[in-house]
């Protein structure tokens, strides 16, 4: 919405408005959404034990104790799943089915893995693969 007295919605579900424009209320240049932030921490809690595993020995979870990086792949996996339907209520289609695609092949890793199984892994790969295809053909439209 450039050139208008608009604000403007960002994806993460900041609300952001035009610094240069005096007529614009500088005291509302911040407006977090619920489902986009609640979104956006949980994938930042992922990518933080993502990087906190080289730091960190194993965590309890239970009586099992797993690499942060594990944990950071269910995480992921869950705030991108959780990502699907916020952006499909407020009418962000390829944004959410984006985020459906990879929290499923997330999750599709985690398990995989976690249990052993080759197939589901793969499968998972293909997901990405496939998903990532579908965004270069839908960015090629527009």
């Amino acid at each position: 919405m450039y050139g208008t007295r608009q604000p403007t919605t960002l994806v993460a579900g900041v609300v952001v408005t035009d610094r240069l424009d005096p007529d614009v209320d500088a005291g509302a240049a911040l407006d977090l959404e619920p489902g986009p932030t609640l979104v956006g921490l949980v994938v930042g809690a992922g990518g933080l034990l993502f990087l906190l595993d080289p730091l960190v020995g194993p965590l309890a979870v239970g009586s099992v104790q797993v690499r942060p990086v594990a944990l950071s792949a269910v995480v992921l996996g869950v705030g991108f799943c959780l990502g699907a339907p916020v952006f499909l209520r407020r009418g962000h289609r390829l944004f959410g089915i984006a985020h459906g695609v990879f929290g499923l092949a997330w999750v599709g890793v985690a398990v995989g893995t976690a249990f052993g199984l080759g197939v589901v892994v793969v499968a998972a790969v293909l997901l990405v693969v496939a998903g990532a295809g579908f965004l270069v053909a839908r960015t090629r439209t527009w």
